[in-house]
């Protein structure tokens, strides 16, 4: 039995390691009568068509961010996208790992999916080609995105024009000008050098960037029990251990983009934090009603 795992990220990304931990797992609990063929890097699909090859069966698993679930009529999952949500990655677990994780979670069995659990990414920070520093310096900016319409809200609130493009797509994008900017944790920052085509990285941790392990519930039910259970153990291993290098990572690609010394690192400061959180406080409320004033609530206690 092959399972083909596909995701867009580096191998050497939090999500990447976590995958291949998950690969190693499997086949060494199975004997070898299970193998895991992984994809990374979008080398089967990008990160704009792999939910339709899930569905249509060329892939058995996907992790794909948190954005990717609203525009495919999940709009809950916009949660995520609210800037200035969450203030530490513990907060974020409270959510994910609690009541309204699981209440997301189950919400996929009305498309035929299944959600196997959360890998995290760490934190976004903000890049572009001139320093960024207030709200007012993203004017006129094009800013690549993901296919999210709070992402898209905020960039717009800004005065910049989002552009969605595929993660594969981005770098080579920065580096023609076709789009200025972008937001990205720093593995991803780092392993795929956009701190190379970059000037400014604003330290902004203005949002979090988390994914989530899916599968197809006709594929997934159809499976015996015993190996669904085994295959279910051997992921929340792996989300444990990618979860846990996510955290201990962050810093280190961080000294990392900043020891290359080819993107200046902008701190954000207390005073401009307070700037921001108001500027992006139109967009909490342009969603609420379909997001659910009742999860960003939630989400609001799980900082205290």
């Amino acid at each position: 039995m092959v399972i083909r795992f596909s995701h867009v990220v580096a191998r050497d990304t939090p999500k990447g390691l976590a995958v291949e931990r998950f690969k190693s797992l499997v086949e060494q609990r199975s004997g070898g009568r299970i193998r895991v063929a992984m994809y990374p890097a979008a080398r089967l699909y990008s990160d704009l068509d792999e939910m339709e090859a899930l569905r249509l069966g060329a892939v058995e698993m996907l992790a794909p961010s948190l954005s990717k679930f609203g525009p495919i009529g999940f709009p809950e999952f916009e949660l995520f996208d609210l800037p200035f949500l969450f203030e530490r990655i513990a907060d974020v677990h409270r959510v994910t790992q609690g009541e309204v994780g699981s209440r997301l979670l189950d919400s996929l069995a009305r498309q035929g999916l299944v959600g196997l659990g959360f890998f995290d990414n760490g934190f976004k920070q903000m890049s572009a080609n001139r320093p960024l520093r207030e709200p007012g310096d993203f004017n006129g900016l094009r800013m690549r995105v993901q296919a999210s319409r709070v992402i898209a809200a905020q960039f717009k609130a800004l005065g910049a024009r989002p552009v969605v493009l595929a993660f594969s797509e981005t770098r080579r994008a920065l580096a023609a000008g076709v789009v200025d900017g972008t937001e990205n944790p720093w593995s991803n920052i780092y392993s795929k050098k956009f701190h190379e085509v970059q000037g400014f990285i604003m330290d902004s941790n203005h949002g979090i960037l988390d994914y989530m392990v899916i599968t197809n519930a006709k594929w997934w039910n159809g499976l015996p029990a015993d190996v669904r259970t085994a295959l279910n153990g051997a992921m929340q291993e792996a989300i444990t251990y990618g979860n846990r290098i996510a955290e201990e990572e962050g810093t280190a690609y961080r000294a990392k983009v900043i020891a290359d010394n080819k993107g200046k690192v902008l701190p954000m400061s207390k005073e401009n934090l307070m700037a921001w959180r108001t500027a992006m406080k139109p967009v909490w409320k342009k969603f609420e009603g379909e997001i659910g004033v009742d999860l960003i609530q939630a989400a609001e206690k799980a900082n205290k």
